[in-house]
């Protein structure tokens, strides 16, 4: 454990005694209690940010002006962040409706929402004006009639994984640490990923592959990873990934590092996708989001994949042909060069965004 000097640490009631670690610099999630705690070690936060990585446990929101900018926020008006995440988005989009304004925050997450919104309280979002719900978006109709809220002046909806499932090895959502092949949004819910895995044929795995990752060796993966699984379950993130390696090195090309990775990444984005159910409940959120609208208000969805932006583009634009919204955005809007550089997280994300229509009652549901 590296010396430390007391009086370079922050004043204020000492945290519980955190584990040892090798070496100088904490190399485990666990064992980053400085990123863990960024009211109390600032200095360290901004550090990790400065360096183009993202503080365990944590997450950078993206395309912040730009959201912004397209939804246009006004003090008073009712604000819906349908994927809270770590709350960046959620607590720009609230200072911007104030006075007045108020917040439902929704995630399908049940253990990093109550960290949220914890986090959130106390940087002083009031309970009478900032309410929080653990579900997903695809209810998010009846949830609003639930809440009495008849109608959103915004909408933002942020897709895919969050930095803190990604970090955070016990979630099981990366293959660069060892664990459970877990994927599971809401951890109270569903099957483990190896599971799904391990009740897949060819045909179905290699159709998963193809639909929810648009992974160019679909048949070829599909099969080799079946004929593994039958003798060695892939119930491991680490399993899973040198088994994608071993189909791979059996077609006798040369190996590069890069391309096995994007094609382990395909893989763990399909079988995500799948265990989390993320392109049924997309569709259905798109399906009612126009009446969830207040006329003239504005929704902004970020996506990560083209089978997220695909289904977004396709249902603004039926949504447009119908009447339900009166613009819609033409063309994506994707991060800058520099913010790419600061947070590489975000070089996939792409930003849509429509407005319902003023004197429209059409919905995609009808």
């Amino acid at each position: 454990m590296p010396d430390e000097n007391p009086a370079s640490e922050p004043s204020g009631p000492r945290p519980p005694r955190r584990r040892r670690y090798k070496g100088t610099h904490p190399q485990h999630f666990d064992e980053k209690y400085k990123e863990h705690d960024p009211a109390r070690y600032p200095d360290t936060m901004a550090k990790v940010i400065a360096s183009g990585k993202t503080p365990a446990g944590t997450h950078r929101p993206i395309l912040v002006d730009e959201v912004l900018r397209v939804l246009a926020p006004k003090p008073g008006e009712t604000v819906v962040d349908a994927t809270v995440g770590y709350g960046g988005h959620a607590q720009e989009l609230w200072r911007a409706v104030q006075p007045g304004g108020q917040l439902l925050a929704l995630d399908v997450d049940s253990l990093e929402l109550p960290k949220t919104e914890a986090r959130l309280r106390e940087a002083g979002l009031p309970e009478n004006a900032c309410r929080f719900r653990q579900g997903n978006f695809a209810g998010l109709a009846r949830l609003l009639a639930a809440e009495g809220i008849p109608g959103a002046d915004v909408i933002l909806a942020d897709l895919g994984v969050s930095s803190m499932q990604l970090d955070d090895p016990k979630r099981g959502f990366s293959y660069k640490h060892h664990a459970l092949l877990d994927l599971r949004m809401n951890p109270k819910h569903g099957p483990l990923g190896g599971m799904l895995l391990s009740a897949l044929n060819p045909d179905r795995l290699a159709r998963l592959l193809e639909r929810n990752a648009d992974e160019p060796n679909a048949r070829m993966l599909a099969e080799g990873l079946v004929e593994i699984e039958e003798t060695e379950p892939l119930l491991w993130t680490t399993a899973l990934a040198k088994a994608v390696r071993r189909v791979l090195a059996a077609q006798g090309r040369p190996l590069v590092k890069e391309t096995c990775d994007a094609t382990i990444r395909r893989v763990f984005q399909a079988l995500r996708v799948e265990v989390n159910d993320e392109f049924s409940a997309l569709e259905t959120f798109l399906r009612y989001l126009p009446e969830c609208l207040k006329p003239g208000g504005r929704v902004a969805i970020l996506t990560f994949h083209s089978g997220e932006d695909r289904r977004v583009k396709f249902f603004f634009e039926e949504g447009r042909r119908k009447g339900a919204y009166a613009h819609i955005a033409e063309e994506i809007t994707r991060p800058s060069r520099e913010e790419v550089r600061a947070n590489p997280r975000s070089s996939s994300a792409k930003l849509r965004w429509a407005v319902r229509a003023t004197d429209s009652t059409t919905s995609l549901s009808s």
